[in-house]
């Protein structure tokens, strides 16, 4: 019996156990299928994409249309409702979306099941032949959830042009003005390697775009206006095209050697052009620049460390810091015109012009400098001494200024040695022909009542910015000449 009973109870309990474990499995399903059916509501809430942005790179030279596609993926175990995906920009946008099978510019309400993905398709449709495109076409596609927006970037190529993305000079190249260039991501000159860059080219970069060169730069352009070579960020309509910080800037590396710029224009840069550490001694200048205009520079507009730079002709404006050149090295500037006004774009917060031979906190290195006939000058700003000279430790220091005018409300730097005509500004005479900085109208000629005209000295430079002959006996201050 008790056997007996051993066994029926036994086979009573597992009778009892399975029962109960069915009835578990059946609460957990109706559980589970009841949570998978509901909405989270968190601002937790998991949600990805399969990309940030979709980049149409072909370049067009017909009307055509391209589709790509990604998903968004609800990465949790409850569905997901999407309240809004928009095409931000609307019906006049280059580009039409298509979420989940439907299209238009406006989803509302949008369910995705547990772990599951919906597919957004993106069309873009551009005749890249007319000109009033921008080089770039942009819009974005708002995804918004719980209380949370997210955004996927939609770029096309506009304009017909040379478009470069991520683009390494590896050869020895040229280019020509046949079409414009656009760089995305960045063009990297590698070392030994030559870039040649001849007279009208257009080169505009995008946001995330510096130019960085380790082999040699050569940018000559002419002294029409067609002629030059202009550097610049790639939006062009308003009021994009005249913020500065639009573009990284142009960078010469320690192995670049020998880079010449002529003829330049470089705006809107978040910095000019800066040159780091001189790989070994040359006999020519690690950057030259030759008639070259750089404005509305956030930053540094031209920047060295040990390094050498020759600059003539040169007007450097509008900029957070003009000339800034620091840690030793070797530079010349003749009949350059450095000056900054405060305006609603690039507050004037800065010195003009800085020159130190520091490189660390303790390390000092020999540095050689001349600034002849030349212009440095500020306002509207914060800055009382538009030039600051910091010389310390015991190391070879030589800072000479030949002919300047220049402003300072507190005495000269001891560290510089002042030759020649030195001028410092009175605000009682008219120096530039034409400022209005509230309406950001800048013109550096010199007034009929400058200071400045017949003060220099004449260095064998026959031609001024504009490639209008000098004066052969006393020329003016600054880069350009008074006709």
């Amino acid at each position: 019996m008790v056997e007996r009973y051993a066994y029926v109870t036994f086979e009573t309990m597992k009778g009892f156990t399975v029962h109960i474990s069915i009835l578990v499995a059946v609460l957990l399903l109706s559980i589970s299928s009841c949570k998978k059916d509901s909405f989270i509501t968190s601002p937790n809430a998991l949600l990805r994409t399969s990309v940030d942005t979709l980049h149409y790179d072909t370049v067009f030279t017909s009307v055509g249309s391209i589709t790509q596609s990604f998903k968004i993926f609800n990465a949790n175990d409850q569905k997901l409702r999407l309240s809004n995906v928009q095409l931000m920009g609307g019906s006049a946008s280059f580009f039409k979306i298509n979420v989940d099978g439907v299209p238009g510019t406006v989803f509302s309400d949008i369910e995705i099941n547990a772990n599951d993905s919906i597919y957004v398709f993106a069309t873009v449709n551009i005749n890249p032949n007319a000109a009033n495109l921008p080089f770039i076409v942009q819009d974005s596609i708002r995804i918004s959830y719980n209380g949370n927006t997210t955004f996927v970037q939609l770029d096309a190529l506009g304009q017909n042009a040379h478009f470069f993305r991520n683009r390494r000079i590896t050869t020895d190249s040229t280019w020509t003005n046949n079409l414009p260039y656009v760089i995305l991501g960045s063009v990297t000159v590698d070392s030994a390697k030559t870039l040649t860059i001849n007279k009208g080219c257009r080169i505009y970069f995008h946001a995330d775009a510096p130019m960085i060169v380790n082999g040699t730069l050569k940018a000559v352009g002419d002294k029409n206006d067609a002629d030059r070579i202009k550097f610049n960020g790639d939006r062009l309509d308003e009021p994009y095209k005249n913020f500065p910080a639009s573009w990284p800037g142009i960078y010469f590396n320690t192995s670049s050697k020998d880079n010449l710029m002529q003829y330049c224009i470089i705006q809107n840069a978040y910095q000019g052009t800066i040159v780091q550490n001189q790989a070994s001694l040359s006999s020519n200048p690690k950057l030259t620049l030759q008639e070259t205009i750089l404005d509305n520079i956030y930053d540094v507009a031209v920047g060295g460390s040990n390094t050498t730079i020759d600059a003539r002709n040169c007007l450097i404006s509008n900029s957070g810091y003009n000339v800034y050149l620091t840690a030793g090295g070797t530079y010349n500037f003749n009949h350059c015109t450095m000056a900054s006004y405060g305006n609603n774009y690039l507050p004037h917060k800065y010195p003009v012009f800085t020159l130190s031979n520091v490189a660390g906190s303790s390390l000092t290195l020999p540095l050689s400098c001349t600034v002849r006939n030349s212009i440095i000058y500020g306002e509207g700003g914060l800055a009382e001494d538009e030039m600051v000279i910091n010389k310390q430790g015991t190391t070879a220091f030589a800072a000479t200024f030949d002919n300047l005018l220049y402003k300072m409300k507190n005495a000269d730097p001891a560290a510089a040695t002042f030759t020649g005509t030195k001028l410092k500004y009175s605000s009682s005479v008219s120096l530039f022909d034409s400022i209005d900085a509230g309406n950001r109208f800048f013109n550096f000629r010199l007034s009929s009542t400058s200071p400045c005209l017949n003060k220099g000295a004449n260095t064998g430079l026959l031609f001024d910015l504009d490639g209008n002959n000098r004066n052969v006996g006393l020329p003016d201050l600054g880069c350009y000449e008074k006709q």
